[in-house]
């Protein structure tokens, strides 16, 4: 737990938010994985999610606890009136500056926050409150020479250090992203089906990160490695009842199932064809889209070809018809 106060830059000003706030406590959850968390990657019939993602939602869980607090502030004040506000990742405020500056970690070159003790597991809440408290000094960066967060992402996201092309990150692309994912980045998205923990996974300051204690953080066995086979099976009342209460759940089953699909077309077995051939009569164009994608990668070219034929007669979608042009464009 740390502590700031007086001055801040407009961006990070959480007077936004609460006119009358004097002090900002930042407060970090560990939630560091039992085990590799980039395991998943390596098994190209399964979907990896992101280590965050494999349970509850860290909202609910972080913000629970912030109340707590906060009520303890309020109880500890009297006589006299303490106001209190919590946030966590739901309102425009700069979490990250903001823990640098009250002695959390800093801002690594991946832009993501880095502990000397948690190395980069840590979920941020803030409080912020028109009580007085002493600030903590800022941490200092720790980075110095090293780059693994840069060389290790898979789609080239960081043209500089400190420095964050969103429209590149897996995590948005696979979270954020509404439509389909452009062509030229399906392929470096592997089978990662929810966000992406190669840059926070490589940072050695991890060597001193430890297992995360929250039970409702805890990653699911059933999350760890799930089977695409699985998954691309998945209707909507499935996909709310396997995601329910975590993060996951709120991208809607549509979005999920077009990021299965692109890491079926990535697995190179074409065993999971039929799969993807499936899929090509979902309802939803994201997902069906995907499917083109996904089938054209796993089946001979004079094959899709001919599917390509039957279905591109009766499709009246334009974005389906494109796809699948492109495919059958694509260089073999």
């Amino acid at each position: 737990m740390a502590w700031m106060a007086e001055t801040f830059e407009r961006r990070t000003d959480p007077r936004l938010l609460m006119p009358e706030a004097r002090s900002v406590i930042m407060l970090g959850l560990n939630y560091g994985p039992a085990s590799d968390p980039l395991a998943a990657v390596r098994q190209a019939g399964a979907g990896a999610i992101s280590a965050y993602a494999r349970n509850r939602d860290y909202h609910d869980v972080v913000k629970g606890k912030l109340k707590e607090l906060a009520s303890f502030i309020i109880a500890a004040a009297q006589p006299d009136k303490a106001d209190v506000k919590v946030f966590v990742d739901t309102a425009p405020l700069m979490e990250k500056p903001l823990a640098e500056r009250a002695g959390l970690g800093w801002q690594g070159k991946h832009t993501n926050l880095v502990s000397r003790e948690f190395g980069s597991w840590l979920f941020l809440g803030a409080i912020l409150t028109d009580l007085d408290f002493a600030p903590d000094p800022p941490e200092e960066d720790h980075c110095g020479q090293c780059r693994a967060c840069l060389d290790a992402c898979p789609t080239g996201a960081f043209p500089a250090p400190y420095r964050l092309d969103a429209r590149r990150c897996i995590s948005y692309l696979t979270i954020e992203h509404k439509g389909q994912i452009p062509l030229e980045l399906r392929p470096l998205i592997g089978n990662r089906i929810y966000g992406c923990d190669d840059c926070l996974a490589v940072c050695p300051w991890n060597k001193f990160a430890s297992e995360g204690r929250e039970a409702k953080l805890a990653a699911r066995a059933d999350l760890d490695a799930p089977p695409l086979a699985e998954l691309a099976r998945l209707d909507d009342s499935a996909f709310r009842a396997l995601f329910a209460g975590g993060p996951i759940k709120r991208i809607g089953r549509a979005r999920f199932v077009r990021n299965v699909m692109i890491a079926v077309g990535n697995s190179g077995d074409p065993a999971l064809a039929p799969l993807a051939a499936e899929r090509l009569n979902d309802e939803d164009p994201l997902v069906r889209g995907a499917a083109v994608w996904a089938l054209a990668r796993l089946i001979p070219r004079a094959k899709f070809s001919s599917v390509a034929a039957k279905r591109l007669q009766g499709e009246r979608d334009e974005t389906i018809i494109q796809e699948w042009r492109a495919a059958l464009a694509a260089p073999l």
